[in-house]
């Protein structure tokens, strides 16, 4: 008998074995680009289910993959269950303690919506439909981290099942070293169901995007780099060097600014003299209002990223970014670091000391177009002054933990996971062991 046939006993959530209708949609992650080899997919209808599963997979000796709808997935997942988590998506907003109970698969934009009401915000990034869980469990850049620090740094508390499906509630105190781990470290040590999240003062907020046609990119560039060297830490912008197929290249700026209008203009007022823009979408919003600024996909596609943190954005880079177009890139962006990623932090990834992180995307529409796309992102990259060492969110399928830990903070990662999952059951993104 296979393995596999009494799954449907053991879970209340939906199961998907390979001969069934509609299981190559669900195995399929966010990026169509990657291949998602698995040999079934659950949807957990509770924590209560997510035990039952490993408890069942742990017995037949299977390996779990976690996902709530599979951004970040690199196709490590051969052989495995594949979890979906959207069902976990309970979310409750406590005012008074300034703090979030979320689902493991609860959306950024959910958490925005749900606190804006009260003049509170999460950390979110650029996206609203990732959730907040696996942004937390990878550290998590945020529009407000220069701030607030990494994502991560803001959970106080995760709903979990651990190896031997217990669920547990885990905090710094009652155990600091996963704690520690989740808090930056990827899926490898527990499947979460659900974490408290420490929200933040935003009575006000002012942003949006700016754009110019790619001539205008030296002057843009030189008011970028004027903006963000004396930004204080409520400000963030970005640089986006754009070009979208069957339009003309562009460049833009966004930008977010925890108060008010008049004093977010005055901070950007090196972008009032340049040329006259395409389109200038700052205004006054609310926290809710984030994702519309880049207005990133809402589907799933294919793409091909490469993340890198910069050293500096000296005179030599800013002229290598702008040297040659970006094609057959979609898009190369720049990212304000500083301030409280700076400072120290609980996660593993630490402090950055790196002030900018650049975010390399393309779209393969065939595989001469992958090859070239992947020949672009490496030779800019190996242009600009890089540290070598990147964020766990920014990680390709190419790459591994090592890529974004430390030796010393990897070989700790290491040891929780021997400890907490000595049978591999979980099988992360990015596993801690290579």
């Amino acid at each position: 008998m296979n393995v596999l046939s009494t799954l449907r006993t053991v879970v209340r959530g939906q199961v998907l074995l390979p001969d069934d209708p509609g299981f190559d949609a669900a195995r399929r992650p966010w990026n169509l680009a990657v291949e998602q080899p698995v040999a079934a997919v659950v949807e957990g209808a509770d924590a209560a289910d997510v035990a039952a599963l490993v408890r069942y997979a742990r017995t037949a000796g299977l390996g779990i993959a976690t996902q709530p709808n599979g951004h970040g997935a690199t196709g490590r997942t051969n052989g495995t269950i594949l979890l979906r988590t959207a069902r976990l998506d309970s979310l409750r907003i406590d005012p008074d303690a300034r703090r979030a109970h979320i689902g493991a698969g609860v959306s950024s934009g959910r958490v925005q919506a749900a606190a804006a009401p009260y003049g509170l915000t999460g950390l979110p990034g650029s996206s609203p439909i990732v959730s907040v869980a696996g942004v937390a469990l990878g550290g998590g850049l945020s529009w407000f981290g220069r701030a607030y620090g990494w994502v991560a740094d803001s959970v106080s508390a995760f709903d979990l099942v651990d190896a031997d499906g217990r669920q547990r509630h885990v905090t710094a105190e009652t155990d600091p070293d996963l704690f520690w781990a989740l808090r930056g470290a990827g899926g490898d040590f527990a499947i979460v169901t659900g974490l408290e999240l420490t929200l933040h003062d935003a009575p006000r907020l002012y942003g949006g995007r700016m754009m110019w046609t790619a001539e205008h990119a030296p002057e843009v560039m030189d008011a970028y780099r004027q903006i963000t060297a004396a930004a204080p830490d409520e400000l963030t912008v970005w640089l986006d060097l754009l070009h979208f197929p069957g339009s003309d290249p562009m460049v833009a700026i966004d930008a977010t600014y925890l108060g008010g209008a008049g004093q977010a203009r005055d901070l950007l007022a090196p972008l009032d003299r340049l040329p006259r823009p395409l389109s200038d979408g700052r205004r006054d919003m609310t926290v809710s209002e984030l994702g519309t600024i880049t207005a990133e996909p809402t589907g799933p596609g294919p793409g091909l990223s490469r993340g890198e943190l910069l050293t500096d954005l000296d005179d030599v880079a800013a002229k290598t970014l702008l040297a040659d177009p970006i094609a057959p890139l979609l898009s190369v962006q720049l990212r304000h670091l500083g301030g409280a990623f700076a400072r120290p932090s609980g996660s593993p990834h630490g402090p950055l000391a790196e002030p900018y992180a650049v975010y390399l995307f393309g779209v393969p529409t065939d595989p001469a177009t992958a090859r070239a796309i992947a020949d672009r992102q490496r030779a800019l990259a190996g242009a600009l002054p890089v540290s070598g060492r990147k964020p766990l969110t920014f990680l390709n399928p190419g790459e591994s933990a090592a890529d974004a830990f430390t030796p010393a903070v990897l070989n700790r990662l290491r040891a929780v996971k021997r400890h907490r999952d000595p049978h591999n059951t979980f099988r992360s993104n990015f596993p801690v062991g290579g």
